[in-house]
């Protein structure tokens, strides 16, 4: 086969299109789209977009386009609220819209966002459907939801999990579930009943969210949710949170189901070397085997190209 031919750039475009519609087709499809309409992302985001296509524009056409500039002007004079919503299309085209705090930091914790790596192994995820396929899905740290709405939406789990220990992240996940057109249970006693559901041909999984302190949570409890397997995401941010979840992974490999423990996967941004290390260093001082994931082909999400990104499975 040839090489593929070089993608036109948006300039390209632009140089190419002698009158508006290109712009206005742009338009419709990201600030005016139906989606961002009714779940608008942040202001400054939206700032920045149209400030950027405006710009472009200029650097091209003498002629203003009126309703850049008119959906710029809407952007400025509204109020930025506490809170934005963020929209990611699936490959099946469908969405995941999250509901998050638009600081970084907020309510005393970092749970409230959506991180790379929870984008990284939602796309791995999506690229390894048969791993969640009909299986118990227990996710540490869920935050925003992202990861886990991904796999409830495209991998066909029979059930999911998604925990956290803060009140404010447990109040924003139990409201991004309901906002994805996900039904809730109310513990994880009803999630373990119904038998029927558990058939190929359920719709959709069974989910519930559940507060899981890692320091506190007892082995029965975490048996309680019958793992299948277990993920985290973008958890290994400083040494006491890396020996807790080591705890709480030590706790879940006696949370054997047919016999076997349940299988784990733990994503993660190299933003320090030192505690990655140490990660690995308690892993094996848990007699917790581990190896690294193969690097994932399809890059569907826009997280920083040149974050460093890594997938470990453990054996519980």
């Amino acid at each position: 086969m040839g090489e593929p031919e070089n993608k036109q750039s948006l300039e390209e475009k632009l140089r190419d299109s002698s009158g508006s519609e290109l712009l206005l087709d742009i338009l419709q499809k990201t600030v005016k789209h139906p989606l961002c309409v009714k779940h608008p992302p942040s202001m400054k985001y939206a700032w920045s977009f149209l400030s950027e296509l405006i710009r472009k524009h200029e650097a091209i056409h003498t002629e203003p386009l009126d309703e850049l500039y008119e959906a710029l002007a809407e952007i400025l004079t509204a109020e930025e609220p506490t809170r934005c919503h963020r929209s990611y299309v699936l490959p099946s085209g469908d969405s995941v819209t999250l509901s998050e705090s638009t600081a970084i930091i907020s309510h005393g914790t970092t749970g409230l966002v959506t991180w790379n790596a929870a984008l990284y192994l939602a796309e791995w995820a999506m690229e390894n459907p048969a791993g969640f396929a009909h299986r118990t899905v227990l996710e540490l740290g869920s935050g925003a939801g992202l990861t886990g709405l991904a796999i409830c939406k495209m991998c066909r789990p029979r059930a999911y999990v998604f925990s956290d220990c803060h009140s404010h992240v447990l109040e924003q996940l139990q409201g991004n579930v309901l906002l994805n057109g996900l039904s809730l249970e109310p513990n994880v006693t009803a999630l373990a009943q119904h038998p029927g559901h558990d058939t190929a041909d359920a719709e959709s999984p069974r989910v519930t969210v559940a507060r899981v302190d890692w320091d506190v949570v007892t082995a029965p409890q975490l048996a309680a949710f019958q793992p299948d397997i277990v993920i985290a995401a973008d958890v290994l941010y400083c040494p006491e949170t890396v020996l807790s979840l080591v705890g709480v992974l030590q706790k879940l490999s006696a949370c054997q189901k047919d016999q076997r423990a349940p299988d784990a996967y733990v994503a993660f941004t190299i933003r320090n070397p030192e505690t990655c290390q140490l990660f690995t260093t308690e892993l094996g001082r848990a007699g917790i085997p581990w190896e690294e994931v193969p690097r994932h082909d399809q890059k569907l999400f826009p997280y920083e190209e040149h974050s460093e990104m890594a997938i470990l499975k453990l054996m519980l």
